[in-house]
């Protein structure tokens, strides 16, 4: 009698399923949303003036697990330097066939020249395009990560680059989470604060976002909050839809 109910339960399960809302994506010409903490290909950034901010230091080179970064510093020019510092990094590469996107070089970094933006979706038809130079990590003069051929970027992927590595506060004291206490960045400003576990944080100014929120359709009924589902969820979307298009319109 227990095998048959079990046999029978398993039908159940199933039926169970077929009746909710998919969760699956037509990848690629669909893509989710990714969270500002999203792991993706690096970026060197720059400052509002346009400087550098690597100071060709090293720390990444030295701190990566994967040896997958070369790093050299050189003395900046008296009469045109490249950042701020007395040295800047002459020669920046990494190699894409050994990172395993740890972050750790982000972590090191003192002056957040490195950050991640949230694009991981490139490939290579040959090993020589794999190994970046600085002439393809640096931001434009607009701030944004440049594209290369083989890169599949889309809306948003370049926005709040490096978002996930500003939640850290230092020393790991609680009063200075979610406070900003860096420069700006070239073409973007100073960077909104993410916020870590505390409630002192601000996700419409970073654009993240609780798991609740993200992925409702993963949960179990009782799980899901009120606002997203039933009539609520309805007024939810019409709201979010009406502060996107406001959005759009502002950047046009």
């Amino acid at each position: 009698m227990a095998n048959a109910l079990s046999f029978f339960g398993g039908f159940k399960l199933t039926f169970q399923h077929l009746g909710r809302a998919r969760v699956t994506t037509g990848y690629p010409a669909q893509k989710r949303a990714k969270q500002p903490r999203q792991h993706g290909r690096h970026v060197l950034n720059r400052y509002e003036d346009g400087m550098e901010k690597c100071i060709g230091c090293e720390l990444c080179a030295g701190v990566c697990p994967a040896d997958c970064i070369y790093v050299r510093g050189l003395d900046n020019p008296p009469d045109h330097p490249v950042s701020p510092g007395e040295r800047y990094g002459y020669i920046y590469e990494i190699n894409y066939l050994r990172c395993i996107h740890c972050d750790l070089c982000v972590e090191a970094c003192p002056t957040e020249a490195i950050t991640e933006s949230k694009m991981f979706e490139f490939s290579f038809t040959n090993r020589a395009d794999a190994i970046y130079t600085k002439a393809e990590l640096v931001v434009d003069d607009a701030g944004l990560p440049k594209h290369l051929p083989w890169e599949d970027w889309r809306e948003g992927e370049a926005a709040m680059t490096g978002g996930w590595m500003r939640a850290t506060s230092p020393s790991g004291s609680a009063a200075y989470e979610g406070l900003t206490q860096w420069s700006g960045d070239l073409g973007v400003g100073i960077r909104a604060a993410e916020g870590g576990q505390s409630e002192n944080r601000d996700d419409d100014a970073t654009g993240s976002k609780q798991i609740r929120e993200s992925f409702p359709r993963h949960l179990q009924p009782i799980d899901v909050p009120l606002h997203l589902k039933g009539p609520q969820k309805l007024i939810s979307d019409l709201k979010e839809l009406r502060n996107k298009i406001q959005i759009r319109r502002l950047h046009e």
